[in-house]
């Protein structure tokens, strides 16, 4: 690989203020798009006469897209001017989300989820430039108060899209996203500086780099795994919550599905200290630790799923657990081999939203065939390979 000196060396100043707070909007921003849809799919479902089972293609497609939109332009950006590179991701956004406004039929929203998924990557690209141009000691704050704004977007999204669905219409929050999304575009094409790309390797050598990280590495092995399995248990839940619901037991709509995702900001908040107690306990116990948590979490689902405070306490649960677990997990990987933390960071979140697309999947077919309690045994089936994959590693020290 032929890097580029100046591009390496070390930044001296520090990211301006301003600078800083677009860059986390904008992570926010476009990682919302990935989530709107979770609210919406009891109401998506009746309007185009579709069964759960069919409309969980929906959240599938959307984390599918999402893992291979990483796979895909990611390595770019070690090629690429980065700029150039958002500025086509988010247009290309921009027509997804369009697409699936005003879809008609399962497939055409399918293949408009898909797409919003696969260019729904910007945050990815922001984030390894922010760390870029951060000096050193800088650099994990930084990056601390980018990935804030991130899970920020992904929680505030939920609540949005609930209110939105619930007083308009889905389709409402398609069109809106994208007025947004275009609005950061403008915005981003005249406030995000310029940067060029460092490598000369081939896209296809960047690909096939990642692979021989996975291969070589046990804890990247076993991260990807448990990573994945998390991240599963997330979706499973998220994907049936707006049908139970629905249900009966509860007559609730779009907006308090929503309202779920301000309930998990709790538990989310708490998540950043585990990257301490992951540097004094060791990030494996950490990790252990915290597919205990989200056991419990289906535990609690199982046997008072059908209570408001029985799903705000394992909504609080899950969340810590996943987000603290994923937290965990990367400062696992990334001590592998920091010169190649991008490569490393592609292999584990690829594999981290396969897993959530499986469990999206799985989720809404285990409610069209048992409902909710099908659904928590699912969850808990991920629980299980996830604490199996754990214990791969054995007692090896890390």
């Amino acid at each position: 690989m032929v890097e580029s000196a100046e591009l390496f060396r070390e930044a001296e100043v520090p990211l301006p203020s301003n600078l800083i707070i677009l860059l986390s909007i904008s992570c926010g921003m476009t990682a919302a798009n990935l989530y709107y849809c979770q609210p919406l799919l009891q109401e998506m479902s009746n309007a185009l006469h579709l069964s759960s089972r069919q409309i969980g293609i929906v959240p599938a497609l959307t984390q599918f897209g999402y893992a291979a939109g990483l796979l895909l332009f990611i390595p770019l950006g070690d090629r690429l001017p980065r700029k150039q590179l958002v500025l086509s991701l988010l247009l290309l956004e921009i027509i997804s989300l369009l697409a699936a406004c005003f879809s008609s039929s399962l497939a055409l929203l399918a293949a408009a989820s898909l797409t919003i998924g696969t260019f729904t990557v910007v945050p990815q690209i922001l984030v390894p430039y922010a760390a870029q141009a951060s000096p050193p000691k800088l650099r994990g704050a930084t990056i601390g108060k980018i990935q804030s704004g991130l899970l920020v977007g992904i929680l505030v999204s939920r609540s949005l899209s609930g209110y939105v669905g619930e007083h308009y219409s889905w389709r409402a929050m398609f069109g809106l996203a994208a007025a947004g999304t275009l609005l950061l575009a403008i915005t981003l094409n005249y406030r995000l500086p310029e940067s060029r790309g460092h490598s000369d390797l081939s896209y296809f050598k960047l690909l096939k780099s990642v692979w021989t990280f996975l291969k070589s590495h046990a804890e990247l092995q076993v991260s990807c795994l448990t990573g994945a399995s998390l991240f599963a248990c997330f979706s499973v839940f998220w994907a049936t919550l707006s049908f139970l619901l629905n249900t009966p037991a509860y007559h609730l709509g779009p907006e308090a599905t929503g309202l779920f995702g301000l309930v998990g900001l709790a538990g989310a908040l708490a998540a950043p200290f585990a990257g301490k107690l992951a540097h004094s306990r060791g990030p494996r116990f950490m990790v252990g630790v915290m597919l205990i948590m989200v056991l419990l979490a289906y535990a609690i689902y199982y046997f008072a799923g059908y209570s408001i405070m029985g799903l705000v306490a394992g909504v609080i649960l899950m969340d810590l657990g996943v987000q603290a677990g994923h937290i965990s997990n990367q400062t696992r990987i990334f001590a592998i081999a920091p010169s190649a933390s991008s490569r490393i960071n592609t292999a584990y979140m690829v594999s981290y939203f396969l897993g959530g697309s499986i469990g999206a999947l799985l989720g809404t077919y285990a409610w069209s065939v048992g409902r909710w309690h099908a659904v928590c045994l699912t969850g808990l089936g991920f629980v299980l390979i996830g604490l199996a994959s754990h214990l791969m590693v054995g007692n090896k020290r890390e």
